[in-house]
């Protein structure tokens, strides 16, 4: 299978058209989400009904739960509770259905997905080599998949190591008889330095995975943001990858 994975979309919707028009030039079998479609952005309804409409696979991120009320946003930073906010005031009721139906976890193919990692699937973050390593240890697939930290990442376990690190657009890693530990990076805002939207393309057949980056308007996300009153420092980071 050619599977593109994505994550991390937080209602930018023009850097979801820009990705999903990257993954069609690639003819993909499927698309799976890792969560996080709002939050942040200034389009979450609209980003809702695009991954609904195209993934056979969506995750919930802790940004889709407090937009839903299920998370306490106290446990946001000020500025991310704040959209989480008004991502809850303008949240179509379809949109706020299909959001609650969804798992920050999910089993297919040879490969286990969760939004932040296996130990919590909501809120943990695998941004070393000790909780990767611990991440490995407690799944059995191929293949694990998190979203969650907006950083892209290519981990394999090796005996009882880990190898590997950050993973920039462009690169391709071959899935050999390691375990593989892949973040695909963040759709709508990347925090690895580098503001093009991010997805990963897993070739199951070929045994590879490509990271690939995305350019798209941040200045018309940035605008919308800033018509919906959004904080600054949100839009201001999108320029910068941060």
């Amino acid at each position: 299978m050619r599977i593109a994975v994505v994550s991390d979309i937080h209602a930018n919707l023009h850097a979801l058209e820009s990705v999903l028009a990257d993954i069609e030039r690639e003819s993909v079998d499927e698309l799976w989400c890792l969560g996080d479609v709002v939050g942040y952005g200034p389009k979450p309804n609209e980003c809702c009904d695009v991954i609904r409409g195209r993934a056979a696979i969506s995750l919930c991120g802790n940004h889709d739960l407090a937009s839903l009320g299920l998370l306490d946003v106290a446990e946001f930073s000020g500025d991310a509770a704040t959209a989480a906010r008004w991502t809850s005031g303008v949240l179509g009721e379809e949109q706020r259905a299909w959001l609650g139906s969804l798992s920050p976890l999910a089993h297919r193919d040879g490969a286990e997905l969760f939004h932040a990692s296996p130990r919590d699937p909501v809120w943990e973050y695998v941004l070393s080599e000790e909780v990767a390593l611990l991440a490995l240890q407690a799944t059995t697939e191929p293949f694990v998949l998190v979203g969650h930290t907006h950083v892209a990442l290519a981990l394999a376990l090796d005996d009882d190591r880990i190898d590997g690190g950050l993973a920039p657009g462009g690169i391709t890693v071959e899935l050999d008889a390691r375990r593989f530990l892949l973040n695909p990076g963040s759709v709508g805002q990347p925090r690895d330095g580098d503001p093009r939207a991010a997805w990963l393309l897993v070739d199951t057949g070929a045994g590879i995975a490509g990271f690939r980056r995305v350019t798209y308007p941040i200045e018309e996300t940035q605008e919308e943001m800033r018509d919906a009153a959004l904080p600054e420092t949100l839009a201001g980071r999108l320029a910068h990858g941060l």
